[in-house]
């Protein structure tokens, strides 16, 4: 049987773990490394830690996304809305300007598949 190096194993509670002490570590209070894909694919998955009280600034999304909460809390808003989400939860990212706040220290795995540019 031919081996498939397209196939990789990441420990996302390991890399949680990981972005977490380099987010306490950073002024700005957040750390993210890619998990898989980037700019030439059409998905992306990010895992991002945030200090609490932290955020990232509200942003629009180039196509559909979820955030995964593998650690702490999160406040997902959009406008007037807001949804909480703790370690395990999964949030659907409303398609409108939207921001997202650690609630207490936090690691989330985002998920984007790209359908659109950044120009429209």
């Amino acid at each position: 049987m031919e081996r498939d190096d397209s196939v990789h194993k990441t420990s996302l509670d390991a890399l949680a773990r990981e972005q977490l002490e380099a987010a306490k570590a950073n002024a700005r209070g957040r750390s993210s490394r890619t998990v898989y894909g980037g700019h030439e694919r059409v998905l992306r998955q990010t895992l991002i830690a945030l200090c609490g009280g932290q955020a990232l600034a509200e942003h629009e999304s180039p196509g559909e996304a979820t955030v995964h909460v593998l650690r702490g809390r999160v406040r997902l808003v959009a406008g007037p809305n807001s949804w909480d989400g703790r370690q395990g939860d999964l949030l659907i990212v409303p398609d409108a300007p939207h921001s997202l706040e650690a609630v207490e220290d936090a690691a989330v795995l985002l998920t984007v598949a790209k359908t659109r540019t950044a120009a429209g």
